[in-house]
């Protein structure tokens, strides 16, 4: 049964999945929404501007049918005046050609946002496959255009009866109308009539929208395995992060240890904790900490410090407040400036030619805040 559910889709798309099918062109369609964006933008610029395409029709038609007889046997002429006739026209009709190819784009603009995709232009001989496009048909894609495309017949085919039969009286009316007349009131009943069926599609839409966005998150359903898979590609598999983690640790350390023999000194717990500091007036504001370690590892640097000699000074409670409170190539707390001038003091003693004659006393006591020293470390 766990193996089962594991082959089952039932786990939504991760983000990378998405992104993916975004790559290959696979996004959230609807046709329903792009057709009825179009219509009505269409229609709102043919009542907007239908007196003017009309106009320029009627004036481009005038002049096409007067000839004069040295152009009408004139082929040259002709073809000429043919074009001229056209360029108008279409210029006229930009602003149509225009609203129409904005509405083209904000249909798939509203479901799925702008998306370039070369993989979707690519050619795809599997589309040819008689047996795939069989099996496209009868799907559950399938069952529902067929009754998506009986809903709109029956919809759309009931309004415009509806609204037709409305307008009987005035249809045979138009008979005894004028022909001017005539024409602009069957346009506006022409007009209103398609308007009443684009509104219509407003139902489809709001159909086959919901439906669409459902469609495709289940097309993009993964199973729990593809997500671990995935999780690991992305993410690396653990084990070899902890590898890299461990190899990055144990590299760290090395630069660490590298840094203890050009230390100053190395205040200790005594056998619990290190920290080698290092001041150069030149280049640093304050001392720094160039290594720090617990248990074993501070052992290594006090053995390291005893190598190149250099000074260990016992001094717990400022040993572990620097260990808590400062982090490795860091300068050391602002609090803590007094008692580590006192050891950087008494190490400058050391250095001096004196010292074999009377050797410095440790600083003893040294001014550490009491929230900054944490005893119960030296228990865990």
């Amino acid at each position: 049964m766990a193996e089962d559910s594991d082959l089952e889709k039932t786990e939504a798309a991760t983000d990378k999945r998405i992104e993916r099918a975004r790559e290959e062109g696979k996004v959230a369609q609807s046709r329903e929404l792009s057709t009825f964006i179009e219509l009505m933008a269409a229609l709102l610029v043919l009542m907007a501007l239908g007196s003017f395409f009309s106009e320029k029709l009627m004036d481009t038609m005038r002049r096409g049918f007067v000839f004069d007889r040295t152009s009408a046997f004139d082929p040259g002429m002709m073809t000429t005046r043919l074009m001229q006739d056209f360029t108008e026209i279409m210029i006229a009709f930009l602003p149509l050609f225009g609203v129409m190819i904005l509405a083209a784009l904000t249909g798939p603009l509203l479901l799925a946002g702008w998306n370039l995709s070369w993989k979707a232009l690519a050619p795809n001989f599997g589309k040819f496959n008689p047996i795939a496009g069989l099996k496209r048909i009868i799907s559950v894609n399938g069952l529902v255009e067929l009754l998506k495309s009986l809903l709109k017949v029956a919809l759309l085919g009931g309004i415009a009866i509806w609204v037709i039969w409305g307008y009987r009286d005035e249809m045979f009316s138009l008979v005894s109308e004028p022909l001017d007349s005539g024409i602009s009131h069957f346009s506006h009943m022409l007009l209103n009539t398609t308007l009443y069926l684009v509104s219509a599609m407003l139902l489809i839409v709001a159909i086959d929208v919901p439906f669409q966005l459902w469609n495709y998150a289940k097309n993009l359903r993964m199973t729990k395995e593809e997500v671990k898979r995935e999780s690991k590609e992305s993410e690396g598999d653990p084990q070899i992060k902890a590898r890299i983690r461990s190899a990055q640790r144990e590299a760290a350390r090395k630069r660490m240890m590298a840094a203890v023999p050009k230390a100053d000194v190395i205040v200790t717990n005594p056998t619990h904790y290190a920290v080698a500091l290092k001041y150069e007036e030149k280049s640093m504001g304050a001392p720094q900490i160039v290594a720090k370690g617990s248990g074993l590892v501070a052992e290594r640097i006090m053995e390291l410090g005893r190598e190149h000699k250099v000074p260990l000074l016992q001094a717990p409670p400022l040993a572990r407040a620097l260990y808590r409170h400062a982090d490795i190539g860091n300068e050391v707390p602002q609090r803590l400036y007094t008692a580590v001038a006192e050891v950087l003091a008494y190490v400058y003693q050391l250095r001096a030619p004196s010292y074999n004659a009377t050797p410095p006393k440790p600083p003893r006591n040294l001014p550490v805040p009491e929230d900054m020293d944490v005893p119960e470390l030296e228990r865990i």
